[in-house]
């Protein structure tokens, strides 16, 4: 069963995570940052990833630390539930079009955290949302989740649409990443014998 529960609590937020690797995409997300929990459900739907996640946070300073300390929380959940890794693809990479956005993503669960996130937003908000923390959120995951993780904005007008279009790559790219590898079975997928 790959699946994991994280409890985090700092003086700054209260976050409960559940997730299971081999769901069929459910989401239930309540982070209080709407546009946020909008991003969660489809991280969850298109990795197919069951996602629950609750979190209380700081929001009358800001989401800063609502959506880093999700995004390590969901890292570590990841992690704990992808366990020694035997038999998982390990890699993964999706190109994905939405309107007028296209977004690049590729990603190995290598244990070596590492971004690179290539997204200029042309706004600096999207609603009441900061854009500057959709990388804050992708931070945190590679880093807790152990992901080298490139996300790259090939093109795109709209800023919505660029937010939207780098978490489904995401999801599309992790969905082939943590599937089972049935030519793989019990092996680890490095030559060097751990990750």
């Amino acid at each position: 069963m790959r699946r994991a529960q994280i409890l985090r609590k700092t003086n700054e937020t209260e976050i409960k995570v559940e997730i299971d690797l081999d769901g069929t995409g459910t989401c239930q997300s309540h982070t209080g940052v709407g546009f946020f929990d909008h991003m969660i459900d489809q991280l969850a739907r298109h990795a197919l990833i069951d996602i629950s996640l609750t979190a209380k946070g700081d929001l009358h300073i800001d989401d800063h630390h609502t959506v880093e300390d999700c995004g390590i929380a969901i890292g570590q959940a990841l992690a704990t539930a992808l366990g020694d890794k035997k038999g998982i693809r390990r890699y993964g990479h999706f190109r994905l079009a939405m309107d007028d956005t296209q977004v690049s993503c590729a990603l190995d669960l290598s244990a070596r955290p590492y971004l690179i996130c290539n997204l200029p937003f042309p706004t600096g908000k999207i609603g009441t949302f900061d854009t500057e923390l959709v990388r804050e959120f992708f931070q945190a995951l590679a880093t807790h989740g152990g992901i080298t993780l490139h996300i790259d904005l090939i093109h795109g007008i709209n800023s919505h649409h660029i937010a939207e279009a780098a978490f489904k790559a995401v999801a599309r790219a992790l969905r082939q990443a943590v599937e089972s590898d049935p030519r793989m079975a019990g092996v680890l997928p490095s030559t060097k014998g751990a990750l």
